[in-house]
């Protein structure tokens, strides 16, 4: 999704942790393809993947704790709605001087344009 809505530029570091998606060889082709470069954690240790790690738990405590869903596309959805428009675009970062990533980004781009 993001590759196809941000175009991120050649050389980006995608780091993961070692699941099996990350690992399969048509998503390695995908990262290839589009000129990123793959970072993975070492085998067992959560600590190389602290970011998103954290993400993960955010996302559970602050969504996905409060459904219970009726569907996969329904919960496809509501992962959907709070990435895209709650964390993305609305939830402030301490990390990033309390502003949300999208206006980090913009505000990013204008200070290396």
């Amino acid at each position: 999704m993001a590759l196809r809505s941000q175009r991120p530029p050649a050389g980006l570091i995608h780091h993961s942790d070692r699941g099996s998606q990350y690992c399969a060889y048509d998503y390695r082709v995908i990262q290839e393809q589009s000129g990123l470069k793959t970072s993975m954690s070492r085998k067992g240790n959560c600590y190389d993947n602290a970011p998103m790690e954290s993400f993960w738990g955010t996302l559970k405590n602050e969504s996905l704790s409060h459904y219970r869903f009726k569907s996969r596309d329904e919960a496809i959805s509501v992962i959907r709605e709070y990435i895209e428009i709650f964390y993305n675009r609305q939830r402030r970062h301490s990390r990033l001087g309390n502003i949300s990533p999208a206006a980090f980004r913009i505000k990013y781009y204008q200070m290396t344009a």
